[in-house]
């Protein structure tokens, strides 16, 4: 054997181990059956070739001498672990500091209900004269949107009804004349119900929400008596009522066959009350001649604006008193606006400028500024097209909200700045610099100088001499009065 490796124990480098094995094969060469190739020198040099050289053995001494130098450096962190927490601490800052600010702000939870807020993600279905209710029925009659945690009330002809899990495909009895998903103390929903006592007795008429079930028990809206039957029943989200016209079965020496009935008349009374006699004589026909408002007044809504949420609670600040046909309008600063139902489990978005009760005929006035333009621009507008987010802003550039007024004759103050800093302030009466255009108009320009601020000034002209103030108390005060039944949030 020729031993190769004493010809490497002396390199100190890898190339210096390639060189020197190159050099050695060449009297051996002559006896090769190949030629020899660079690829064989290195293959030659892999361990345990390089073991033996003094390259390897002075990387090992690099390598130990490393550690023991990491290892003082340990040890006098450790002695000094203060001042090293807190230079640690600073190269963090600033190494991930500066364009990585933290995004998430701490905030209050509200108590939410998960029937609330979960989304609606299947269909409920009906078979009224078999009994099935849910959703894999699909070929049946649609009912309403629902989630698959909700709570079904089911109400039939023979005055039975029952709370329900929802499920595929279950069974709660024939003749359904209501189904819908059930919200658990809802207290402004009002049934108004006019059913037959037995099979041949009184007719009866009551007012009552429904709360409080156990599930899968069955309950009554009738006496109980056998062989009653519901003949009308109306389901009122906020407590409306509605005026019946009955026609009476004739009979000898009932001259009068019609009546009108009208349930704004009656008490709300509880779901196990009986009700009131209507008539003793039977019914031929019922019909709804006139639907009328809520009973139950408006409700008050609050808007928190610690969980940016509408409340009943008096929480945050006063929004308003609203009817079921009242809608919520919201104004943020990214430029979007959008009127919704005031729905108390709808989470609203960061940057709201303007929460308030909806006023189709109100006028808004925006002032915002024109990044590519570089101008500022004013504009007034009256908001609508319920349940789509609008950009009140322009939508050809960028653009950025200045402020935004509800006063009907807003006036603003210009102060100017840079080239201009010296010319005198001018002040703007809104409704006479321009007219009430469609939110999506660009506006008007308010100056071609240069513009240092804006700023709203109190209005010296006002359409209703006479303010009103929302509900206040020690602990809730509203913010401020307004021309309405509601207060506005303007933030």
């Amino acid at each position: 054997m020729n031993e190769l490796y004493e010809y490497i124990k002396t390199c100190k480098t890898e190339e210096e181990i390639i060189t020197t094995i190159g050099e050695s094969l060449k009297p051996f060469i002559k006896n090769l059956r190949r030629e020899v190739t660079i690829e064989d020198f290195e293959r030659l040099s892999i361990i345990p070739i390089k073991r033996i050289s003094k390259y390897s053995s002075f990387k090992a001494d690099e390598h130990i001498k490393s550690i023991e130098v990491e290892m003082e450096e340990v040890k006098n962190n450790i002695a000094n672990i203060v001042p090293f927490t807190i230079d640690y601490y600073k190269q963090i800052k600033k190494k991930y500091g500066k364009g990585r600010e933290r995004k998430t702000e701490i905030r209050s939870f509200d108590t939410i209900e998960a029937t609330h807020v979960v989304a609606a993600n299947e269909k409920l279905y009906i078979n009224r004269e078999e009994g099935f209710i849910g959703f894999g029925l699909r070929k049946e009659e649609y009912v309403c949107d629902c989630s698959d945690i909700d709570d079904i009330i089911v109400i039939r002809a023979d005055g039975k009804y029952l709370i329900s899990k929802i499920a595929d495909k279950n069974y709660v009895g024939k003749d359904i004349m209501h189904a819908a998903v059930f919200r658990k103390n809802d207290n402004r929903t009002i049934y108004n119900v006019v059913y037959r006592d037995g099979m041949n007795g009184s007719i009866m008429a009551k007012r009552c929400p429904i709360t409080g079930l156990t599930r899968d028990k069955e309950y009554d809206l009738t006496k109980g008596t056998k062989g009653s039957r519901i003949l009308h029943l109306s389901v009122n989200p906020n407590g409306e009522a509605e005026i019946l016209k009955i026609t009476l079965k004739p009979r000898p020496r009932l001259r009068n066959l019609h009546l009108d009935f009208d349930f704004s008349q009656m008490v709300i009374k509880g779901k196990a009350s009986m009700g009131n006699i209507l008539t003793r004589y039977a019914i031929h026909r019922i019909e709804i001649t006139e639907k009328m408002g809520s009973t139950l007044g408006g409700q008050k809504i609050w808007f928190d604006t610690e969980v940016h949420r509408l409340n009943m609670e008096a929480r945050g600040n006063y929004v308003g008193e609203f009817q079921s046909v009242d809608r919520i309008i919201v104004f943020y600063e990214s430029g979007i606006f959008c009127i919704y139902k005031p729905d108390l489990s709808v989470h609203f978005d960061e940057g709201i400028t303007l929460i308030k009760k909806h006023d189709e005929h109100k006028i808004y006035t925006v002032v915002y500024y024109d990044e590519s333009q570089k101008y500022y621009y004013l504009k007034r507008f009256v908001a609508d097209l319920y349940g789509k987010e609008q950009n009140y802003l322009s939508e050809d550039s960028k653009c950025r909200l200045v402020l935004i007024s509800e006063d009907d004759y807003p006036l603003f103050k210009i102060i100017f700045g840079g080239k201009h800093h010296g010319r005198a302030p001018e002040e703007i009466d809104a409704e006479q610099f321009i007219t009430v255009k469609g939110f999506k108009a660009k506006g008007k320009r308010l100056s071609t100088f240069d513009i240092k601020k804006i700023e709203e000034l109190e209005p010296v002209r006002f359409k209703n001499p006479e303010v009103n103030e929302g509900p206040a108390s020690d602990d809730f005060p509203a913010i401020g009065p307004d021309t309405g039944e509601q207060m506005s949030l303007n933030l």
